[in-house]
């Protein structure tokens, strides 16, 4: 087995959605008590069928979430590099065919960025980028982390898939993990979403954690875009595709986010509607599923929903977040790639998190934690 895309095409879409929607509650009940539960139970806990189930889930998937993380949860903080972009995506602020005024931050720049998000008290940055190769690239990136690597305890990245090669070059330069998502495993829809520029091939993106694994990158993360298609399916070939890594890549963390399709300048409507009750369903199902994964929620989603899954599977969440280049100090009304929801700060976020008997910590576990 070469890649993720040997499994991913043992499976049909319609296949895997009509299965997910015949599951019945005895397929559910007998998923809850499955001692070593993977992706075929997952299946059974995304149904519908597992609606009428969510408050035993819910109560499970807290008991192992403290089990396996304790009191513990994780602060982290974006910090976004440019919005220029290559890229046509239907959902995004930073689409190249988004007429608006494009920015890359410059060193100097990134330092005032960096010191305003290190004075909330953060200790581990999240790199973001739009995809645009001749001006956001591994020489760029690069220079990036050897700027702020002595400020902070780790650097992630979410940009432009990159080859095997460059990963391992920035690892050197002390890339922590980096977040990469599928958008939609729907292969027909994907091509509708990204119809222009390097994003629209669908194989090179799939194949993407596979090239992180093999650079040994330590934490990796998944998921899709909730809101471009049926999030049952999508979220079961995530969990297909986290089975495999975790078995390939078994020295490797996992990470998975939930963000829901939120407004943008150009604006598209989700073609499919997920509820709280339907993400709390999901949250659980993974935490039940896969009981050492991290799961992130960003100030994507409302304050009052975010305040009721501390706990309940989620174990880090972004907070103060700023979605466009230069937005904590240098430019704060550059374009935004979408509009965040929480826009409580990040002090007020760890009062909440306090106040519900957790502790905020405002960097990863370390590596000898693991």
């Amino acid at each position: 087995m070469n890649s993720f895309t040997d499994v991913f095409n043992q499976y049909s879409w319609d296949a895997v959605k009509e299965s997910i929607y015949s599951h019945t509650a005895v397929q559910v009940e007998e998923a809850l008590h499955a001692t070593r539960p993977g992706p075929a139970q997952f299946q059974a806990l995304v149904s519908p069928a597992a609606a009428a189930y969510l408050e035993p889930m819910a109560q499970l998937s807290k008991q192992k979430t403290q089990q396996r993380f304790g009191n513990i949860i994780q602060l982290y903080a974006p910090l976004y590099l440019s919005n220029e972009c290559n890229n046509i995506c239907t959902y995004c602020g930073f689409s190249m065919d988004n007429k608006v005024k494009r920015r890359t931050l410059t060193a100097t720049e990134i330092m005032q960025e960096a010191m305003a998000v290190k004075d909330m008290g953060y200790n581990h940055l999240l790199l973001v980028t739009g995809e645009a190769n001749h001006t956001v690239h591994t020489s760029y990136f690069a220079a990036a982390l050897d700027l702020l690597r002595p400020h902070f305890a780790q650097l992630s990245m979410e940009v432009q898939p990159l080859d095997t090669e460059d990963y391992s070059t920035l690892i050197q330069h002390g890339l922590h993990a980096v977040l990469v998502y599928q958008e939609t495993y729907h292969r027909e829809d994907y091509k509708k979403h990204h119809p222009k520029g390097k994003k629209s091939n669908f194989q090179y993106r799939l194949e993407t954690p596979d090239r992180l694994g093999r650079a040994g990158i330590h934490k990796i993360g998944l998921g899709v875009l909730i809101g471009l298609e049926d999030w049952r399916t999508d979220s079961f070939f995530t969990a297909l595709h986290l089975d495999y890594m975790q078995k390939r890549y078994w020295q490797t963390r996992y990470s998975i986010s939930f963000p829901r399709l939120r407004p943008f300048s150009g604006g598209l409507e989700p073609k499919v509607e997920m509820n709280d009750r339907e993400l709390v369903q999901l949250i659980c199902a993974y935490r039940l599923c896969f009981e050492n994964v991290e799961l992130s929620l960003s100030t994507r989603e409302h304050a009052r929903f975010r305040d009721h899954v501390i706990g309940l599977g989620i174990n880090s969440i972004s907070a103060g977040s700023k979605t466009n280049p230069g937005g904590y100090a240098v430019a704060p009304e550059s374009l935004e790639q979408f509009e965040i929801s929480d826009e409580r700060s990040p002090a007020e976020i760890a009062a909440m998190i306090t106040r519900q008997g957790y502790e905020p910590v405002w960097k990863d576990w370390d590596r000898i934690l693991y």
